[in-house]
Protein backbone atom coordinates (compact mmCIF):
# COMPACT_ATOMS: atom_id res chain seq x y z
CA UNK A 1 0.00 0.00 0.00
CA UNK A 2 1.39 3.39 -0.95
CA UNK A 3 1.65 6.41 1.30
CA UNK A 4 -1.02 8.17 -0.74
CA UNK A 5 -3.44 5.27 -0.26
CA UNK A 6 -2.78 5.24 3.48
CA UNK A 7 -3.42 9.00 3.72
CA UNK A 8 -6.65 8.72 1.70
CA UNK A 9 -7.89 5.79 3.81
CA UNK A 10 -7.00 7.57 7.06
CA UNK A 11 -8.76 10.75 5.94
CA UNK A 12 -11.82 8.83 4.74
CA UNK A 13 -11.87 6.94 8.04
CA UNK A 14 -11.72 10.24 9.92
CA UNK A 15 -14.67 11.56 7.90
CA UNK A 16 -16.73 8.42 8.51
CA UNK A 17 -15.97 8.35 12.24
CA UNK A 18 -16.70 12.04 12.77
CA UNK A 19 -19.86 11.83 10.66
CA UNK A 20 -21.21 8.98 12.78
CA UNK A 21 -20.37 10.90 15.97
CA UNK A 22 -22.00 14.07 14.60
CA UNK A 23 -25.16 12.22 13.52
CA UNK A 24 -25.51 10.66 16.96
CA UNK A 25 -24.72 13.96 18.73
CA UNK A 26 -27.41 15.83 16.77
CA UNK A 27 -29.91 13.05 17.50
CA UNK A 28 -29.12 12.95 21.21
CA UNK A 29 -29.32 16.74 21.45
CA UNK A 30 -32.73 16.74 19.74
CA UNK A 31 -34.01 14.06 22.12
CA UNK A 32 -32.77 16.06 25.11
CA UNK A 33 -34.37 19.22 23.71
CA UNK A 34 -37.74 17.46 23.55
CA UNK A 35 -37.37 16.28 27.15
CA UNK A 36 -36.16 19.65 28.43
CA UNK A 37 -32.85 18.21 29.63
CA UNK A 38 -29.23 19.39 29.47
CA UNK A 39 -28.18 20.12 25.88
CA UNK A 40 -25.03 19.77 23.85
CA UNK A 41 -23.36 23.14 23.27
CA UNK A 42 -24.01 24.57 19.82
CA UNK A 43 -20.31 25.15 19.25
CA UNK A 44 -19.66 21.45 19.88
CA UNK A 45 -22.16 20.42 17.20
CA UNK A 46 -20.79 23.05 14.81
CA UNK A 47 -17.20 21.99 15.43
CA UNK A 48 -18.04 18.33 14.79
CA UNK A 49 -19.60 19.29 11.47
CA UNK A 50 -16.84 21.65 10.42
CA UNK A 51 -13.99 19.25 11.24
CA UNK A 52 -15.40 16.51 9.01
CA UNK A 53 -18.68 15.36 10.48
CA UNK A 54 -20.90 17.32 8.11
CA UNK A 55 -21.60 14.13 6.16
CA UNK A 56 -23.50 13.01 9.28
CA UNK A 57 -24.45 16.40 10.71
CA UNK A 58 -26.34 17.69 7.69
CA UNK A 59 -28.48 14.54 7.24
CA UNK A 60 -29.09 14.52 11.02
CA UNK A 61 -30.47 18.05 10.79
CA UNK A 62 -32.96 16.84 8.19
CA UNK A 63 -33.82 13.50 9.81
CA UNK A 64 -34.31 14.89 13.31
CA UNK A 65 -35.61 18.31 12.17
CA UNK A 66 -32.92 19.74 14.40
CA UNK A 67 -31.55 23.29 14.12
CA UNK A 68 -33.46 23.84 10.88
CA UNK A 69 -35.48 26.93 11.86
CA UNK A 70 -34.55 30.40 10.66
CA UNK A 71 -32.76 31.50 13.81
CA UNK A 72 -30.28 28.63 13.40
CA UNK A 73 -29.31 29.41 9.78
CA UNK A 74 -25.63 29.14 10.69
CA UNK A 75 -25.97 25.37 11.23
CA UNK A 76 -26.95 24.95 7.59
CA UNK A 77 -24.10 27.21 6.48
CA UNK A 78 -21.45 25.43 8.59
CA UNK A 79 -22.65 21.98 7.51
CA UNK A 80 -22.70 22.92 3.82
CA UNK A 81 -19.30 24.57 4.16
CA UNK A 82 -17.95 21.43 5.86
CA UNK A 83 -19.36 19.26 3.07
CA UNK A 84 -17.74 21.44 0.42
CA UNK A 85 -14.35 21.68 2.16
CA UNK A 86 -14.01 17.98 2.92
CA UNK A 87 -15.35 16.82 -0.45
CA UNK A 88 -12.83 19.11 -2.15
CA UNK A 89 -9.98 17.84 0.04
CA UNK A 90 -10.90 14.24 -0.68
CA UNK A 91 -11.05 14.90 -4.44
CA UNK A 92 -7.68 16.68 -4.30
CA UNK A 93 -6.13 13.79 -2.40
CA UNK A 94 -7.46 11.21 -4.82
CA UNK A 95 -6.97 12.91 -8.16
CA UNK A 96 -4.60 15.88 -7.88
CA UNK A 97 -2.04 15.62 -5.10
CA UNK A 98 0.82 13.25 -5.81
CA UNK A 99 3.29 12.11 -3.17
Amino acid sequence: MTTKQIVILAYAGWLVLLSIVAFIAYGVDKRKAKKGKWRTKEKTLLLLSFLGGAFGGFPAMLVFHHKTKGEHWYFTVVNLLGLMIHTTLLILLIFVINF
